[in-house]
């Protein structure tokens, strides 16, 4: 698992990439959150929207809904400290971004459809989807760790995918996966518009938590 470390000031930020889904993500929090005491842990990365919005638009959330395989069931997530939870709302709130505070839903897929997007949207009333926060929030509880849900949407709520990339997930399913765009080689137009939203998504996730990171490191300061 790959960690980056940062310090700035008085405070050690941990970055970690846990890899998709989420078994990964429990893993890779398992081997973080129970070696080492964290006082936050926040998921972050992209999501998929669940609500009319931009690409990169910040989604925060404190509460997450998991879905897997036909089962629904409501996670209560650990309250995040009162400072560093309105910092961020409230950085979010000014940044003149646009930002979507609410519940999210994590789910064992990827969901492509527009259809399935818009079903995940009424039944949950989420803003936001995405595969791990479940997995990581539940981690964070047992590491008696605070957590909060800090992700930019790479696709919006009435997009389908071009393609099932659940067949990427999987290293029996790459060849399956490889087939399905060299015969519809229009899908390559969907990756490339696809590609281009994951790179406006991380340059305004990246903006964000460098305000953060540079206001809480300011009132911190000896």
């Amino acid at each position: 698992m790959a960690v980056l470390v940062y310090k700035e000031g008085t405070r050690e930020y941990w970055l970690a990439r846990t890899g998709i889904g989420p078994e990964k993500a429990s893993r890779a929090a398992q081997r973080l959150l129970m070696r080492h005491p964290f006082s936050l842990a926040v998921s972050t990365g992209f999501a998929c929207a669940l609500v009319p919005t931009e690409i990169g638009a910040l989604l925060l959330g404190r509460e997450v809904i998991a879905m897997e395989k036909g089962g629904v069931g409501r996670l209560s997530v650990m309250e995040i400290p009162e400072d560093e939870g309105e910092t961020m709302i409230r950085l979010a709130q000014a940044s003149g971004q646009v930002n979507h505070v609410g519940r999210f839903v994590s789910t064992d897929c990827i969901v492509g459809s527009a259809a399935d997007k818009r079903q995940f949207a009424r039944l949950t009333g989420a803003v936001g989807l995405d595969m791990e926060s479940a997995a990581l929030a539940e981690e964070a509880r047992r590491a008696r760790a605070s957590f909060v849900i800090v992700r930019t949407v790479s696709d919006l709520l009435d997009e389908d995918l071009s393609l099932d990339f659940n067949l990427f997930l999987h290293p029996a399913g790459w060849l399956k996966g490889m087939a399905s765009v060299v015969g519809h080689p229009s899908r390559l137009a969907g990756l490339w518009r696809l590609g281009r939203q994951s790179r406006t998504a991380a340059g305004n996730l990246t903006s964000f938590f460098r305000r953060y990171i540079g206001t809480v490191a300011g009132r911190f300061k000896d």
